[in-house]
């Protein structure tokens, strides 16, 4: 039986592929843009009735509302929704703002809360769904120049995990995906945004541009094969909870997981000491 899947910023890199493996396998698709003409543009070469374009902007809680409704009234359910919507912001910390911290949590954190508030009252009625929420290396391990991009996977990581023991009950499976380097547009110079503060004593290392611009276009993994990827994960029976997508993903998050085990390994003895002696409370 064929899927309908919920694709947002499917204009480019991971959600266009995977919309375009989800198209291949035979499935329908609503792909999403904040802005139309971008999406209609990355499938150009693509006519076929499976496939409709919405626009949303993922941090307006009403908008992923309307399209979900759009959604449903062409193609009457929605079977896998991809939060893929998001951009990053890089610099030190100390440079950031506080405004630039919030909008960088509206689309990669309040989108994903706003997109699954929409759909899964769907699901939920249908006993049946997958969500699929595109999170990153850096939802699992701390980098450099990445504190507040992290800091929204790292969120997206806690509330996937979190909402999957509320809603399997359900039959709506969750799956983080966690990639690696993809040759997106994720570092292109349009999208990716600096911070401008220059603080004296991080100069001396070079600006964070200068460090992570250079892997734009030279990205060793292709989003192609992620969304065909997805589209297997996506007909499994049990699917898995969280996906690490790519061989770099898994060099980098392997070694940070083995390290958090042999730490609560080393300090056992000094958690396990946490228990208190507590007086039985009166009538217990």
């Amino acid at each position: 039986m064929s899927k309908v899947w919920f694709v947002t910023g499917a204009g480019s890199g991971i959600g266009a592929g995977i919309a375009r493996a989800a198209l291949k396998s035979g499935d329908q698709v609503i792909a999403t843009a904040r802005k139309l003409d971008k999406v209609h543009k990355a499938f150009s070469d693509v006519a076929d009735q499976n496939l409709a374009f919405v626009q949303l902007d993922v941090t307006d809680a009403a908008q992923a509302k309307s399209a979900v409704d759009q959604a449903l009234k062409r193609f009457g359910r929605i079977d896998v929704a991809v939060n893929n919507a998001g951009y990053s912001l890089l610099g030190n910390f100390e440079a950031m703002t506080t405004a630039e911290i919030e909008a960088q949590f509206a689309p990669n954190f309040y989108g994903v809360v706003f997109v699954m508030q929409a759909v899964l009252p769907i699901m939920r009625k249908q006993r049946s769904g997958h969500m699929i929420n595109i999170s990153s290396v850096a939802g699992v391990v701390g980098q450099k120049h990445c504190a507040a991009y992290a800091a929204t996977k790292f969120a997206v990581e806690g509330l996937s995990l979190s909402l999957a023991t509320e809603v399997e009950q359900f039959g709506i499976n969750i799956t983080l995906v966690e990639p690696g380097f993809f040759r997106t547009n994720l570092l292109a110079a349009r999208n990716v945004r600096w911070t401008t503060k220059v603080i004296d004593d991080y100069a001396a290392e070079g600006t964070p541009e200068q460090m992570w611009s250079r892997y734009s276009g030279t990205q060793p993994n292709d989003p192609a094969k992620l969304g065909e990827a997805l589209v297997k994960i996506a007909a499994m029976e049990k699917p898995p909870k969280v996906f690490v997508a790519g061989a770099d993903a898994i060099a980098t998050i392997t070694p940070v997981v083995e390290e958090r085990l042999q730490m609560m390994r080393d300090f056992e003895g000094l958690s396990k000491s946490m228990e208190g002696t507590f007086p039985v409370p009166a009538g217990k």
